[in-house]
């Protein structure tokens, strides 16, 4: 772990390093160029220096500061040549004129890339605000269980993907589902949206949860032909579907190609639910198959846990995949807030904070008999103890 911590330090310090360099590189570019021709003959030229200053500057310093570079650059050469008298001359004058059509096209550049950064924040504002509104977090009650949802981004500053979950009080129990969809950015938002619309109407109108995922298929078939191309070919998501029956200790479990969930025990001890005949994901067209729900007993106190490939696939620097049923087994939580909160910190550890891939976790706890919605708050046992 120490070493994870040292290693994060020191990226953190190569990268501003790097940033601090890339900005003082054109004043040092300018600064080289005045030694070298003061240093040379006058055959020799720093030109080239010059030329760099303002190209450098232009994708990386705001608009004024590559006009001030570039200006800077024509006014070094311009005081060479006054210098060395020979700005009269063809080929400086030459020089002079390749200066400043460079520097023209330097600001031309900053012009594009200044929009295309704009226009990159837009979309992502835009994609965030619709994944926040198709993906609410659910409440911390639902149909007497305890709830706890969690969406945590591979970058630590954006909030689109493809991975979803969503809990539905219906008439025939609590309902959940977790999902990955293939693909990132405004077309897996798209496809989150598709299928969490059709996953809230078809938990209240199906009878069976079987039933819920045939409706998802065919809520995914609608979305991939009205796209067409590559999309309507090899489109596909994981998903796991629950349903826990109102006053009945058990829950069903639809499997289509997703991690398994995992039970966990009040006394630390728990299940693997791996479904009884292995499913395609959803939205995979090669043929079909009747789903089949397996069912498991869901006593009082504990916790069934929904996630998605980012927690499972997790890897630490050597490779080494993350296993949350082995970090979990013999861990005790006072409830899914709890256990969210320290299994995502544990996933940082493990990767040294360089995930990879979105997570999507949800955890649901059957309370006990008589157990309050508020409960105190204990001291969690730390999963970096395995």
């Amino acid at each position: 772990m120490w070493k994870r911590l040292k290693r994060r330090g020191r990226h953190a310090r190569d990268g501003v390093r790097t940033r601090r360099f890339v900005r003082a590189l054109p004043a040092l570019m300018i600064i080289g160029g005045l030694v070298f021709d003061f240093l040379t003959p006058p055959t020799f030229t720093a030109i080239p220096l010059f030329v760099a200053a303002p190209l450098i500057a232009a994708p990386f310093f705001s608009l004024s500061s590559t006009i001030l570079t570039a200006v800077a650059s024509i006014l070094a050469i311009i005081t060479l040549r006054l210098h060395s008298n020979t700005l009269p001359r063809a080929v400086p004058l030459i020089e002079l004129l390749t200066l400043v059509t460079v520097s023209v096209l330097a600001v031309v550049i900053n012009g594009v890339v200044r929009r295309s950064n704009e226009q990159l924040a837009s979309a992502r504002v835009i994609a965030e605000t619709a994944m926040r509104a198709v993906l609410p977090k659910p409440s911390d009650r639902i149909g007497g269980l305890h709830v706890a949802a969690r969406y945590v981004a591979a970058q630590a500053d954006e909030f689109v993907g493809g991975d979803l979950f969503a809990v539905a009080d219906t008439p025939h129990g609590v309902r959940l589902v977790v999902g990955d969809v293939r693909g990132k950015g405004l077309d897996a938002v798209e496809s989150v949206a598709v299928i969490i619309g059709a996953f809230r109407e078809a938990a209240e109108q199906e009878r069976s949860l079987e039933g819920v995922a045939q409706r998802l298929e065919r809520a995914l078939a609608r979305e991939g032909t009205g796209r067409g191309g590559l999309d309507a070919v090899e489109g596909f998501t994981t998903a796991v579907l629950a349903e826990i029956p109102s006053g009945l200790s058990r829950v069903r479990i639809v499997n289509r190609g997703h991690p398994e969930p995992i039970l966990l025990h009040p006394d630390g001890a728990l299940d693997v639910l791996g479904p009884s005949v292995p499913a395609l994901p959803l939205g995979m067209d090669l043929g079909v198959w009747p789903d089949r729900a397996d069912e498991w007993d869901l006593p009082a106190g504990t916790t069934l846990l929904l996630y998605t490939d980012g927690l499972s696939e997790a890897r630490n620097v050597d490779g080494v995949f993350y296993d949350p049923a082995a970090r979990l087994r013999g861990r005790i939580f006072p409830g899914p807030e709890e256990l969210l909160s320290a299994l995502t910190d544990d996933v940082r550890r493990h990767t040294g904070g360089e995930t990879t891939d979105d997570m999507a976790l949800l955890a649901v706890v059957r309370p006990a008999e008589g157990q309050p919605h508020r409960r105190r708050t204990v001291k969690i046992v730390g999963l970096d103890a395995m």
